[in-house]
């Protein structure tokens, strides 16, 4: 699938949620500014990851909305600071994205105080640590 068509459909299905979720900015200004933000982004997404990666991102995207862009942040920050010196193929992005599963597991405890039952949910945060698997497999 070519750029410029998963970029469409990326579109699509953003107007698409937009509509059924009643998502309609008063702010032209606003509209705008978000729109150039995603242009910039899908830019540098485009120029660090090769065509398979981008189109396992993409997929991502339409299942796991938040994971898919807590990578794309990781790698336009990486990016950014030039620690990506070629671009991410598929394989690397798949590393990625396990070892972000892996650092954002849930974890439940269950505790009883005074005799209530008192459940806890802590989510660790979302640490990347590829950083030194990218360095394993480029030459930095």
């Amino acid at each position: 699938m070519a750029d410029e068509e998963l970029e469409a459909l990326r579109r699509q299905r953003l107007a698409e949620l937009q509509a059924k979720h009643g998502d309609s900015s008063a702010d032209p200004l606003q509209q705008e500014a978000k729109q150039r933000e995603a242009e910039i982004r899908n830019t540098i997404l485009a120029q660090v990851l090769d065509q398979a990666a981008r189109a396992r991102l993409s997929n991502l995207a339409l299942v796991k909305p938040d994971k898919a862009k807590a990578v794309e942040n990781y790698l336009i920050q990486m990016a950014r600071y030039g620690q990506l010196p070629g671009k991410i193929t598929e394989q690397v992005l798949i590393e990625i994205l396990e070892k972000a599963s892996q650092q954002t597991e849930k974890t439940t405890t269950v505790k009883a105080v005074n005799g209530e039952s008192k459940v806890q949910v802590r989510k660790s945060s979302l640490l990347f640590s590829t950083v030194l698997a990218l360095k394993k497999n480029f030459i930095l």
